[in-house]
This record gives C-alpha cells, sequence and structure tokens, in this order.
C-alpha cells in the first residue's frame, strides 16, 4: 500500500537561489507531522510544490504513489490547504464560497456536507454574512470548513490557527484532533505556534534554508538537545543555523 504522501529529494530554485533542498520525507495514513523553520525556509515552497501549484526544479511529490505532477486532476480531490496567506472571495457569502468550492469538489450531497461542517465550526450564526466582512477568527473557521469539504486523505495547514484568540485556536486545535481521529487524515501542519506543534504531532521535521536540519518526535528533540520544549528547540536549531 502506498504513502499518503511522499517526498523524493524534492527541490526548488529561484535563479541562483536554492529556497528548497532535496528534502524527503513520507507522512503515513492517520498521521500529523510538524513542519518547522523561520520565516522565508521553505515550508511554504514546499507546500506550494506537494499542491502542485509549483514546478519542482527537481524531484517528485507522490500522492499514493501517482506523482501530482503528472496526474494533477487525478488527485485534485485528494489534497485540500488551508493558508493566512490566501483568502476565500470576499465578496461571497460564506454559504456561497462553500457551495463553490463543494461543486469544484464534486461533492456529493454537498447541502448535507456544508450543514455538517456548519454544526461543528460554528459557522451558522453567520452563514449568509459576505465573507470580506467576518473577523479573522471567522473567516479562519470558514477556511478550515473549504479545506475538508471534499474530506482529503492529505490535508496540508499553513499557519491553521494564526492570529486567533486563545479560545477560538483552542476550539481549532480540538476539531482538527476530533476530525483527524474520525476521518483517519494524514496531516502536514506547518505552523510557529510550538504548544500547538507539541499537542497536536506525531513527529517533526526542523528546516532552515531550504533543508531538513533535524527531524523525530517532540519528545525525542526535547531530549536530544537538552531542552525543556519545542520552542526552546526551534530557537537552538534555528540560531546554529543561522
Amino acid at each position: 500500500m502506498y504513502n499518503p504522501l511522499e517526498i523524493i529529494n524534492l527541490s526548488k530554485n529561484y535563479n541562483t537561489k536554492e529556497a528548497v533542498k532535496n528534502v524527503s520525507f513520507k507522512l503515513n495514513r492517520n498521521e500529523i507531522i510538524g513542519i518547522l523553520g523561520p520565516n522565508g525556509c521553505g515550508k511554504t515552497t514546499t507546500i506550494g510544490m506537494i499542491l502542485g501549484l509549483l514546478k519542482p526544479t527537481k524531484g517528485k511529490v507522490l500522492i499514493k504513489g501517482l506523482e501530482i505532477e503528472n496526474h494533477r486532476v487525478e488527485l485534485l480531490n485528494e489534497l485540500n490547504f488551508i493558508s493566512p496567506y490566501i483568502e476565500l472571495p470576499k465578496k461571497l457569502t460564506v454559504k456561497q464560497n462553500l457551495e463553490v468550492y463543494g461543486r469544484l469538489y464534486d461533492v456529493k450531497k454537498l447541502k448535507t456536507k456544508i450543514e455538517y461542517l456548519c454544526e461543528k465550526l460554528r459557522l451558522n450564526e453567520f452563514i449568509n454574512k459576505i465573507t470580506g466582512e467576518l473577523s479573522s477568527g471567522q473567516k479562519n473557521r470558514v477556511s478550515l470548513a473549504k479545506s475538508i469539504i471534499n474530506d482529503p486523505s492529505v490535508l496540508l495547514l499553513d499557519e491553521p490557527t494564526a492570529s486567533l484568540d486563545p479560545e477560538t485556536g483552542d476550539f481549532v486545535r480540538s476539531f482538527l484532533e476530533e476530525y483527524q481521529r474520525e476521518k483517519e487524515t494524514s496531516i502536514l501542519l506547518a505552523s510557529h505556534n510550538m504548544s500547538e506543534v507539541e499537542r497536536l504531532c506525531s513527529s517533526v521535521l526542523m528546516m532552515n534554508r531550504g533543508s531538513i536540519i533535524d527531524q523525530g518526535t517532540t519528545s525525542e528533540l526535547i531530549s536530544k538537545h537538552g531542552r525543556k520544549n519545542m520552542e526552546e528547540v526551534f530557537l537552538k536549531l534555528t540560531r546554529e543555523v543561522i
């Protein structure tokens, strides 16, 4: 059986700049892996290549054994993502946004699915509001609903709780834990919130300057580097390489 996601010697160059350098890892079914590093380390570029939005300079992205570059349309329904840097259409209502994306992914029983997501993510109070008029926390929950509307086998989360207040952030993390257990989804989580990483991730990839510089479970990395928590590990590793 193939892994939901396998990255093999993935690299991306922009002229003379190497944004990602020979990155390799596997994401198993029903697993959450964290991908950590400072701004500009290559996380978002890596996610862009996984989604098929960026063409690798070399290397492969395999989704269930198929190369995304050659099977993009076929694999569309296996993937989805959330990023604070990509907003949903602002002039559509929440309901309209979910309907549009549901149709793009050819979601069966779409009305029932939207009702389920609205209940789970507490969207009903603003389901008919214009998306551009929502608060950041409300927009985040709508984006999360969009990211799982097709029940992807591989879910890419780029800073899913960025700029959220503590209560909303905890709600989103609790939802992700419940959803992942229910659907056995494979999740790649890019985050700067180290307590979030310790809570959600079974293992972690540390990136800097486009390369994976260390990896392991959070407890393994904390012990290996003689630190108290992942925030201290993060600071130690990024400062050593810079």
